[in-house]
């Protein structure tokens, strides 16, 4: 290695990987683990330190074992070796793998043979959950194939605790937070409960790097989090959960650090976002410079996506014509049509490149138009297309009155397609708790224990949760009893319980 090296820790960063999503499906089964074969190929050509990942590895929280297999298989092939590892690790790794059963770096096992760690903190398809708290990286952690790094158990308080890297003369802190659900996490920097914990020798020769995996843009009043809560002491920020690729590191003028969004490594989601191109960073890192090289994915499937107004197009659709609906279908045909020749012509040039492109036509048909059938459609793209079933989705667009039309039709009403209302687990179990009648509320549970319970239950398929929850609650009510000394009578337990409540409600809202 010339003496450049000997300093210079090269990363390859990722983010969003969601292996296993839509496995099943006949066309798009295998792309993630294509890819993620291709993201692990290049960190092995590159010769890289150690491959950093910033969520949601895995889609599905309990990932199939055909997912698991593949992703043990692609570790295995590319992360072990006999390439020695080049840096040193100078913190306590009992602190920084703590909840883990082997509590060391991967790499430092004599049992083991890594030539490339992987270390990574979890996101929110697949965060611990059920009683033991464990989640899919733990398997492969525990496996010697994967760090899992970043992992909070505390639900009032988070110290963070850097890796600390040392190759040559540079240092890096790692510090990495698992996702957590963004409006806790929001009131724990707002109360001043996450402290980052920094090195206590020379603290300014550190390059500080931070892996989060978070809402970046804004959800609500706090269902994200602002990058000025972050401590300004930071370097560079890998932000994961975020799939539009926006991975050239960008300078929060207010703080200063650097935040860098590699994006998902899969279309997971037929919005605008996702139609920019993939990329995978290689970041390199001396002293305290930074450089992050793009790296452009080849084996991602093309995705093409166009918004179409009807409205904005009297002179070809007049809503009293008897063949508008006819006139649109062949409108939609041709631009469909167009983004076919484009995919085709970007595939030309790589040839790794799935054959199939995902197309996704959004049409606006509001102001008085009607919608054809999809079904019908989809069938002429179905040898074509990736995603046949959802090429076109029809909408109507909220600032644009529909003409005022005295004889209203209710038929014609309740068949048109509208946009997907997306209702939140924890919404329908906070409206339980706002509107039941006293006499059939719960007393025992809080609000937001049940949410999260009912979430895990129905998102997770955690199917012991919300029993958990029940025996828990009740062990530390019957626990609070006991140390109060109460006595056995109906009305005394009662006035006992309300005051314990009202205490978990008070250290709830603070």
């Amino acid at each position: 290695t010339s003496p450049d090296d000997e300093d210079t820790f090269k990363i390859l960063v990722a983010t969003d990987i969601h292996l296993g999503y839509l496995e099943k499906d006949p066309v798009r089964g295998n792309d993630t683990f294509v890819t993620f074969n291709e993201i692990l190929d290049h960190a092995q050509k590159n010769e890289v330190d150690f491959v950093l990942l910033g969520g949601d590895l895995f889609h599905e929280n309990k990932p199939s074992r055909k997912t698991v297999h593949s992703c043990l298989e692609s570790l295995r092939k590319y992360c072990m070796g006999d390439r020695p590892v080049q840096f040193e690790i100078l913190s306590d790794q009992a602190v920084n793998f703590h909840y883990s059963k082997f509590p060391w770096v991967n790499y430092q096992d004599e049992n083991l043979n890594i030539s490339i760690p992987v270390f990574s903190i979890h996101g929110n398809h697949d965060d611990p959950t059920g009683a033991d708290a464990l989640c899919a990286l733990d398997i492969l952690s525990c496996a010697g194939l994967v760090n899992h790094f970043g992992r909070s158990t505390s639900v009032e308080k988070i110290a963070i605790s850097p890796i600390l890297l040392r190759k040559g003369r540079t240092k890096i802190a790692l510090y990495g937070l698992g996702s957590i659900p963004d409006e806790r996490l929001y009131r724990m920097f707002v109360n001043k409960q996450v402290t980052m914990l920094r090195p206590k020798e020379d603290e300014d020769s550190w390059f500080n790097l931070f892996v989060i995996h978070q809402n970046r843009s804004k959800h609500g009043a706090t269902n994200y989090i602002p990058e000025q809560f972050l401590d300004d002491f930071i370097d560079l920020v890998v932000w994961g959960h975020e799939h539009e690729c926006k991975i050239t590191p960008f300078q929060n003028e207010q703080q200063r650090f650097y935040i860098s969004q590699p994006g998902s490594s899969v279309v997971t989601s037929l919005s605008p976002g996702e139609a920019v191109k993939k990329h995978i960073g290689l970041l390199h890192v001396k002293g305290k410079k930074m450089k992050m090289e793009k790296i452009a994915l080849e084996t991602v499937r093309t995705f093409h996506i166009e918004d179409v107004v009807l409205a904005d197009h009297p002179d070809l659709f007049n809503p009293d014509n008897p063949n508008v609906t006819q006139a649109i279908q062949a409108f939609c045909m041709e631009k469909v049509e167009l983004m076919l020749d484009n995919a085709e012509r970007e595939r030309l040039g790589n040839p790794h490149q799935p054959e199939k492109p995902i197309i996704r036509l959004r049409v606006d048909y509001a102001g008085g138009f009607e919608p054809f059938s999809i079904y019908r459609f989809s069938q002429k793209y179905m040898h074509r297309v990736a995603n046949p079933k959802d090429i076109i989705h029809f909408f109507r667009h909220r600032g644009q009155k529909e003409k005022k039309d005295i004889d209203l039709n209710f038929g014609k009403l309740v068949s048109r397609p509208t946009e997907a209302m997306t209702l939140r687990v924890e919404d329908l179990v906070k409206q339980y708790f706002q509107t039941a009648e006293k006499k059939v509320q719960l007393s025992l549970l809080t609000e937001r224990g049940m949410g999260e319970a009912v979430q895990e239950f129905v998102d997770k398929e955690e199917k012991d949760a919300i029993e958990e929850l029940v025996k828990f609650q009740l062990e530390k009510t019957q626990r609070f009893l006991k140390e109060r000394r109460t006595e056995a009578e109906e009305e005394k337990i009662d006035e006992e319980v309300i005051f314990f409540l009202q205490l978990i409600c008070a250290l709830c809202k603070e």
